[in-house]
């Protein structure tokens, strides 16, 4: 069972892993630091607690802690008052619980393409509510994995592993630096390679005959949307029809529509 401890202090060093959350240049959920995976709220810890990732610690208010099942956890667990937890972390947590995690192996985009059928490819996604919400899309449609392309945030900065409750800490995803080639590696493995985009020009997302088969879907950045060598890299250009007027949606409920169209 995991050690309970009772902490008042909030200099106290076995509080470090969860110290400075609002500072940009101290986040201990930066990769280019400690690169900590970070989660918030009942729900989300014990998702992390079920997945691959290593836990370190928990830190929250008494009956946020209590809600855990923390019988099988060899991890320590701070108890402390909502005010000290405020001072830790740099703000009120209104969730109540945090965990620290150690990051977990990722696979190669070969180990990723080998045991999976559908999969999202982004381009650009910058921003980490969406691209939180393209993970727990993506867990909850059936995606086998997610490949980041150039100029995707990381998917395990705290507000991505929140806004995704979770999931993506259960989707494996895999990065590229070899853009747009690695697509090729894609269709080597039996992928067709779908572009999602407004263009007119592109087919149909129901009419493009791509349920049931091998799919990678391409999802572009917020503004622009997929660059043009990305989509001329792609097998085809699917689009969904929409109203007159509306010339396209938020990329995180783009994705949702073109996963629930592969299932």
């Amino acid at each position: 069972m995991a050690d309970v401890t009772e902490i008042n202090d909030a200099a106290d060093p076995r509080l470090d892993d969860f110290r400075d959350l609002s500072t940009a240049d101290r986040r201990p959920d930066r990769p280019g630091g400690r690169g900590l995976v970070i989660a918030e709220g009942v729900v989300v810890v014990e998702r992390l607690l079920a997945s691959p990732y290593p836990v370190r610690g928990l830190l929250g208010v008494r009956r946020r802690i209590e809600a855990l099942d923390l019988e099988k956890l060899d991890v320590p667990a701070y108890v402390t008052s909502a005010e000290v937890m405020a001072e830790v972390v740099g703000f009120h947590l209104n969730r109540g619980v945090l965990a620290a995690a150690d990051r977990a192996p990722q696979p190669s985009l070969d180990e990723l393409a080998s045991n999976a059928r559908r999969l999202a490819v982004l381009e650009g996604v910058g921003d980490h509510e969406n691209l939180g919400s393209l993970f727990r899309n993506a867990a909850a449609l059936g995606i086998d994995g997610v490949v980041l392309g150039p100029g995707c945030s990381d998917p395990l900065y705290r507000r991505s592993v929140r806004v995704s409750m979770g999931h993506v800490l259960r989707v494996p995803f895999a990065s590229t630096d070899q853009w747009p080639a690695g697509l090729n590696l894609l269709r080597q493995k039996g992928f067709t390679v779908a572009a999602l985009t407004p263009r007119a020009s592109a087919a149909g997302l129901a009419d493009a005959g791509l349920r049931g088969k091998r799919v990678a879907v391409l999802l572009g950045s917020e503004g622009p949307g997929l660059t043009d060598e990305a989509i001329e890299a792609a097998d085809l250009a699917v689009r969904i029809p929409m109203a007159d007027g509306v010339d396209s949606l938020n990329v995180a409920t783009a994705g949702a529509i073109a996963f629930y169209a592969l299932l």
